[in-house]
């Protein structure tokens, strides 16, 4: 299973770093999409994702547009991430799903309405108390990726721990 992680617009350095860290454990490929609200070199990005640049696979994408023209939603299992998602992010076998690609919005607005609109089948979410806006990007990131590699039993991951 490839799992994809892309970040539609995203402005908070750290949390980019964050979530590159998160994908070099996991192995996912993280797509940032442009403009982004820094520069990739910024030293904050860096050290969250610590040393691990190296062992990420990135792509970047000049906007969104031309996201979708070369990864087609129609085509393709892809989820969009939203606090407005008709279902829970964990309703889904992906197990069954060969590739995967999960879209976060940026941190002040989500993704865009008419791109919700269109995929509303494919929009997903996590359940929060109603009272709160959002949780952060990053731990967003890490919930949905980590519950999908759960379910194809930490394929690929380590399974034992070498220091115990």
């Amino acid at each position: 299973m490839k799992l994809n992680i892309v970040l539609v617009e995203p402005e908070i350095p750290q949390n980019t770093g964050n979530i590159a860290r998160t994908c070099a454990a996991i192995g996912a490929k993280l797509h940032l999409i442009h403009p982004l609200g820094f520069s990739i070199s910024e030293k904050q990005v860096k050290r969250a994702g610590l040393d691990y640049w190296d062992k990420l696979e990135i792509e970047e994408h000049l906007n969104f547009e031309q996201f979708l023209h070369k990864y087609k939603p129609e085509k393709e299992n892809m989820f969009f991430v939203t606090t407005k998602g008709k279902q829970v992010y964990s309703d889904f076998d992906y197990s069954k799903m060969e590739e995967i690609f999960i879209l976060f919005g940026k941190e002040t607005k989500g993704l865009p309405e008419d791109i919700l609109q269109k995929y509303l089948d494919k929009t997903i979410r996590i359940p929060m108390r109603s009272t709160l806006r959002s949780l952060n990007l990053s731990n967003s990131v890490a919930i949905v990726a980590y519950d999908i590699f759960r379910q194809v039993g930490f394929d690929g991951l380590e399974e034992i721990s070498e220091y115990f």
